[in-house]
């Protein structure tokens, strides 16, 4: 997946956020603020982006989003409920009308039995509307994982677009 998937669903979002009057808000773990880097490589992004969250550590998921501290302790950084949560968190601390949300194992370590590398867990949120959130799983190295993500999670704010 060449950095040309990267740019074409970011001009892609861009597009559909400029025609609908909606910006974007990231809240990002594991891909340490990739999408908002492929979003703002996008000529004009500054319309529809308005900014992003880089919250690796728990602590900093509780301090800026707002992910409770129970959601942690009985779910984990990476799980749906996370996910969900950051989503939420990062809709409720922006002027942003739309959110994705990414928290995962990327490798090569830190994965285990219920949460193997490659496991990421993906939010995604509209302005009064449910949170949608899912688990996916890729393959490959460090780099591969994190890029799959980004590309899932542009694709995952298309379809809430569309919806």
């Amino acid at each position: 997946m060449s950095s040309d998937t990267l740019t074409t669903l970011a001009t892609l979002v861009g597009a559909r956020l400029r025609e609908q009057e909606m910006l974007l808000v990231t809240a990002e773990s594991c891909t340490g603020g990739w999408v908002a880097q492929a979003v703002t490589a996008i000529a004009g992004s500054s319309e529809w982006f308005e900014r992003g969250f880089v919250t690796y550590s728990n602590a900093a998921k509780m301090e800026m989003l707002h992910v409770k501290p129970g959601t942690l302790q009985a779910h984990g950084a990476v799980s749906e409920h996370t996910a969900g949560e950051m989503a939420s968190g990062a809709l409720a601390h922006s002027h942003a009308h739309v959110a994705v949300a990414i928290t995962g194992v990327a490798g090569p370590g830190g994965g285990s039995a219920d949460k193997p590398v490659g496991t990421v867990c993906f939010g995604w949120v509209r302005t009064n509307r449910k949170v949608h959130a899912e688990t996916r799983h890729f393959d490959g190295d460090r780099e591969s994982v994190r890029r799959q993500s980004v590309i899932a999670a542009l694709q995952g704010v298309l379809e809430l677009l569309d919806d």
